[in-house]
């Protein structure tokens, strides 16, 4: 009898499965037709959003941008979270929070921002930059205005997604927690501490940002690398003062010659960084991965060729995505010492410096990197120089496991609405939220974004393609129906 209640038990649960992927079939089809027949809702929606000019870096804004965070949390309200402002010592966050089908469903935390940046010069806009328009491009009518793809075009994006999961279905398939920043453009001075007051409030299983881009309008890409970056400044001490260099010159040390003999042997002839211990840690990039980059087709003498160049920089022998998403770099970002006004002033400086930035990949560690620059600067120093340093800031690469869950569920959902595979892309900036994320919250980050490259972001005509913002509402619809089974 034990035996045969086993057997009759494991029957019960598949079929309980069949059916419920049945069901999620069905409802996945339903949300999606909801999805089609509401976009003028949607852009009706959006176009409200982009209305208010949340400009996080101007005060005369931030009553603006008051105004954009009590809108989001009564939108979200509306759709039936429970919201509410998280305020800080500088512009609120939106806090809002969705049981879901109950607790035992997947938790996603979303993030966004609701901020965008200034819209100067406007003498460049093609019309008022907070008076949003839809207007013609060549791939179809574009969503035009400040803010349209960055962020608020995609986050609208995602809360009409879950507004068609609401109204088809009664409820979102899975926990849901939604944090909009107000100050992402400003360079988010609050969100450590919004953080670390609602770490309790905003736990879930992993984070979704929708703050990227696509590979270009056809294929879709989900970013799984990041490189982290450490900053820092060298200056080189030398003569007690500036020093005339007829009277002194070919008997006093020069700072300005110390500096520029040893940052020049930061690199090799191979563009490889000769600093002892650089390298630990890293893990080449793997042959299938390799492999999904040749297939893209990247075309480095297009892209180098747009900004004025034709021939290339950095690691020799590495391939050109490697070179832009998973190697480490060493900038010099800024020299500077001596005279440096009109005209000629002769003198021998009495100090020099330098600033730089190393982007890091996932393995290495920013402390030690930093450490090892400056016993790199010190163990050159000549006789009579002595080097000092001002650190500002370091924040480690950060990497999605290629098996996690929310990664394969994501391929999947993109696979089925763009009929082709995603590119796993890396990103050779850094993101510091995903950094903060994942430091303070303990959870790692999905990155699924749908602008694109010439969306015009922080400039004049930002602009999100309809078909991008369509799109992106049924993927993520997709991605939600994913993570549910």
């Amino acid at each position: 009898m034990e035996s045969s209640n086993s057997i009759s038990t494991n029957i019960d649960l598949t079929l309980l499965s069949r059916n419920s992927y049945s069901a999620m079939t069905q409802d996945i089809t339903a949300v999606l037709a909801h999805i089609d027949q509401g976009i003028d809702h949607s852009l009706n929606t959006l176009f409200e959003f982009l209305r208010i000019p949340s400009i996080s870096a101007q005060p005369a804004h931030h009553a603006d941008c008051r105004t954009a965070a009590m809108w989001a949390r009564d939108r979200l309200t509306a759709l039936g979270f429970t919201a509410r402002l998280a305020e800080t010592a500088g512009l609120p966050g939106v806090i809002a929070q969705h049981p879901g089908p109950g607790p035992d469903a997947p938790h996603i935390l979303f993030y966004g921002h609701y901020d965008v940046q200034p819209a100067d010069p406007l003498e460049l806009w093609n019309a008022p930059p907070f008076a949003p328009q839809l207007v013609d491009g060549p791939r179809g009518k574009r969503i035009v205005g400040r803010g349209a793809v960055d962020d608020k075009g995609q986050v609208i994006s995602f809360l009409e997604c879950c507004r068609a999961w609401i109204e088809t279905t009664g409820s979102l398939p899975v926990r849901m927690t939604v944090l909009l920043e107000g100050e992402e453009e400003c360079g988010s001075a609050s969100l450590a501490a919004l953080l670390d007051a609602e770490h309790d409030a905003l736990q879930a299983d992993f984070a979704l940002i929708a703050d990227t881009n696509m590979w270009d309008f056809t294929t879709p890409a989900i970013t799984t690398s990041l490189r982290g970056l450490a900053a820092i400044e060298v200056r080189i001490h030398g003569p007690a003062r500036d020093l005339h260099s007829g009277l002194f010159g070919g008997a006093a040390l020069n700072p300005i010659r110390s500096l520029s003999k040893i940052l020049g042997a930061i690199h090799d002839d191979q563009g490889h960084i000769t600093i002892p211990g650089f390298y630990d840690g890293i893990t080449p990039t793997s042959a299938s991965q390799e492999a999904a980059w040749r297939a893209t087709g990247f075309n480095e003498a297009e892209f180098l060729g747009a900004i004025g160049l034709s021939h290339a920089s950095g690691e020799a022998d590495q391939s050109p995505l490697a070179r832009l998403w998973s190697r480490p770099t060493a900038e010099i970002n800024g020299i500077f010492g001596g005279y440096q006004g009109d005209g000629s002033k002769t003198v021998i400086p009495a100090e020099a410096g330098a600033k730089l930035s190393f982007r890091l990949v996932p393995g290495q560690d920013p402390d030690k990197i930093l450490a090892a620059f400056q016993d790199f600067v010190t163990s050159r120093l000549p006789p009579d120089a002595r080097a000092s340093f001002t650190i500002y800031g370091a924040a480690p690469g950060i990497e999605v496991p290629e098996d996690a869950p929310f990664l394969l569920a994501a391929q999947t959902a993109l696979a089925a609405e763009f009929n082709k595979p995603a590119l796993l892309a890396g990103c050779g900036a850094s993101i510091p939220v995903v950094e903060a994320i994942e430091r303070q919250l303990g959870m790692k980050t999905l990155l699924v974004g749908f602008g694109l490259d010439d969306d015009a972001i922080h400039s004049p005509n930002e602009k999100f393609e309809l078909a991008c913002f369509h799109r992106g509402m049924r993927a993520q619809a997709r991605l939600l129906a994913e993570l549910a089974k």
